[in-house]
Parts: structure tokens; C-alpha cells; sequence
């Protein structure tokens, strides 16, 4: 078994500096913990957000397919790439993080205004392969909204 090495507040910025995704489909406020057994990250699900007009109208509801892409954010994306930091010895080095499969189990709803906290645990990561169990929990009601397992690897940028 490895040591568990914890992200400095730096590497914590540099990693959501290196974050692909941006506004409107950036999920991640904020990382509270990353080190190369976890992450832990949070967003706010904010009431002007760009697919709540139409899911439901009259009756908002944060889309499954986008609390499945806020767990890849801060389960895959970030944890990949601090563990890619640290394979490489803080090379910086261009990858893009894409999740390659997903199950979940959706437990209660996301409205608008809701709070998420994900804590994503390391299964596995070998040849840039991630696989991660994770959960994401409503911070206002401490409810668990969805529980799952994701893939994903590390793609070099050309």
C-alpha cells in the first residue's frame, strides 16, 4: 500500500486552474481535499442555470446526466489530474480527462439553489486509468443524492 500524499493549497489552484471544463458546463466550486486516495469537491447549483428553464418548466430539476458530470469533474477530472501531477513529478504535461463509463444511483432530487458535496474514493489508477466510487451528498439537507461508480482516462492534447 502507498502513502497517501495531500495536495498543497497550490496544487489544489493549479488543479482548477488545469480543469477543462468552464462556465456554462463547469460543475466545481470549489476543492475541499485531494490527495491520491480522494477527492472532495463542492458546487452550488445556482437558480439561472442554463437547462433549468426547460427541465422542468414550473418545476426545476438539476438533470441526472449533470449530477453524473459534477461527480466526473471533481471525481475523475480533478482527482485524474492531480494523480497525473504526481506520477509525473509536477511535469506539466497536457492531458484531456474524458469518463468513460458511469453507473449511478439517483436517491433524491437537486433543485435549484442546492449545494453538492462529492467525495470520490480511488478503486483503481493504472496507465492513466482512473476508476472511482463516489457520492454526493445535499450539503443543506446532509441527504445523499446519488452514489456511484465512474471510469475515465487520460488522453494526451495534441
Amino acid at each position: 500500500m502507498s502513502d497517501v500524499r495531500s495536495a498543497t493549497p497550490e496544487e489544489i489552484q493549479k488543479v482548477l486552474a488545469t480543469v477543462p471544463q468552464q462556465k456554462p458546463f463547469r460543475f466545481l466550486d470549489e476543492i475541499l481535499e485531494l490527495n491520491t486516495e480522494r477527492a472532495v469537491g463542492k458546487y452550488t447549483f445556482r437558480e439561472d442555470e442554463f437547462f433549468y428553464p426547460g427541465h422542468f418548466p414550473g418545476n426545476p430539476v438539476t438533470p441526472g446526466v449533470i449530477l453524473v458530470e459534477t461527480i466526473a469533474q471533481i471525481g475523475i477530472v480533478s482527482l485524474g489530474i492531480f494523480l497525473s501531477m504526481v506520477e509525473s513529478g509536477g511535469k506539466d504535461e497536457k492531458y484531456l480527462t474524458l469518463f468513460t463509463d458511469a453507473q449511478a444511483d439517483f436517491m433524491e432530487i437537486v433543485k435549484p439553489g442546492d449545494t453538492v458535496i462529492v467525495t470520490a474514493k480511488k478503486k483503481y489508477w493504472r496507465r492513466r486509468k482512473l476508476q472511482i466510487e463516489a457520492e454526493m451528498i445535499i450539503e443543506q439537507s446532509g441527504k445523499v443524492a446519488v452514489r456511484g461508480v465512474l471510469s475515465g482516462m487520460a488522453i494526451p492534447e495534441n
